[in-house]
């Protein structure tokens, strides 16, 4: 077996390990991955990973180096479980790896659980895998890219519309490119439509974002001030940047509603922002809102919702993304520190393979 170990605090040192493939126990099962979206998603596991437990789905026996997890597709090549048959495939949370050792739990048709003794406790939403017969179906190199980022999306909008936007008129989203804003401007569009769009960019990023069609506004970051500051706003901030954090709060001050922040995609520049004007901001995490959203309406309705929007997603998606495979340790090792690196344009889609 291989995976792709990476040092946690030092996310740029990064090597392949090799490994015997395990003997499987009673209930066990060897799924090999197939292929995996690597975005800046992932990315974010491995910048929060002490703090949110990200290294501990996929443990290396290291403490000094850990596996990123990424989303993707998987076939089961042995199995000790009489439920789930050899041939069959699965999509969920996978390590950057060539296999993964699963103990299936709760096995229904449309999935299972995974319930090695080192996930109990982790967010379920990264513990589901989903069942999907022997075929490959339709869009799956969108839904390994998006699906993860777009539940998040999803969320969002449904957190903000659920406390009726703190009394904003418009929606200020940074890193207006990546994926996960993408998804919330069109979730946005769709179910707060008197919510004003704005996406806030890179000069380079500009034309690719205003290409997608789901804002209002696009700005770069040198534009900022040129933002209507009078009109009451809600930030949500995919960036992780302390500078550009505090000049939103600056300039919106007390007309800055609610301040959310989700990710980081630009790693390096990721630190605190002093004295900020406005409210507090606060951390959106994802898990713990599906899960209450799940408690609330049951799981089936919730994938039912994320659902409809994201098929409308993915369908306009595709003017504006290209997929691109990638196959091979070198390639995928060279595409993860790119990735880290923010040197991946955002019209790229990338799904990797190991072999």
């Amino acid at each position: 077996m291989q995976s792709l170990w990476v040092k946690k605090d030092e996310l740029s040192q990064s090597e392949w390990h090799e490994s015997d493939v395990p003997a499987l126990a009673e209930g066990q099962v060897l799924l090999a991955v197939e292929k995996y979206a690597l975005t800046a998603n992932n990315i974010t596991y491995a910048v929060v990973g002490d703090g949110f437990g990200y290294w501990n789905f996929f443990p290396t026996g290291d403490a000094a180096w850990g596996i990123v997890p990424v989303w993707g597709f998987a076939k089961v090549v042995a199995s000790e479980n009489a439920d789930i048959a050899v041939g069959e495939r699965v999509y969920g949370y996978l390590p950057m790896a060539s296999h993964l050792l699963v103990a299936p739990t709760n096995v229904q048709d449309s999935g299972f659980v995974d319930g090695a003794a080192h996930r109990q406790g982790l967010a379920i939403i990264y513990n589901q895998y989903h069942r999907l017969g022997l075929g490959e179906g339709s869009h799956e190199a969108e839904r390994a890219i998006f699906q993860p980022l777009f539940t998040t999306s999803f969320l969002i909008e449904h957190f903000m519309r659920s406390n009726d936007w703190f009394g904003a008129e418009a929606l200020l989203m940074t890193s207006a490119s990546s994926k996960t804003a993408l998804g919330l401007a069109m979730v946005v569009k769709n179910l707060s439509p008197a919510i004003k769009r704005i996406g806030l960019t890179s000069s380079g990023n500009k034309a690719f974002v205003e290409q997608s069609g789901l804002y209002d506004d696009v700005l770069t970051y040198d534009d900022l001030s040129t933002a209507d500051a009078t009109m009451p706003t809600a930030s949500v901030d995919f960036a992780g940047n302390g500078s550009l954090l505090g000049a939103i709060h600056a300039h919106w001050g007390n007309r800055l509603k609610f301040s959310s922040l989700v990710g980081a995609t630009h790693v390096a520049e990721r630190g605190g922002a002093d004295d900020l004007q406005g409210p507090k901001p606060e951390l959106f995490f994802a898990p713990t809102a599906a899960e209450n959203l799940m408690k609330e309406i049951g799981p089936a309705e919730f994938r039912a919702r994320v659902d409809e929007q994201f098929v409308a997603f993915v369908t306009g998606a595709s003017a504006y993304l290209k997929v691109e495979d990638l196959e091979g340790c070198d390639a995928l090792q060279s595409a993860y520190l790119a990735m880290l690196a923010n040197e991946v344009a955002p019209s790229r889609g990338l799904i990797c393979h190991l072999a």
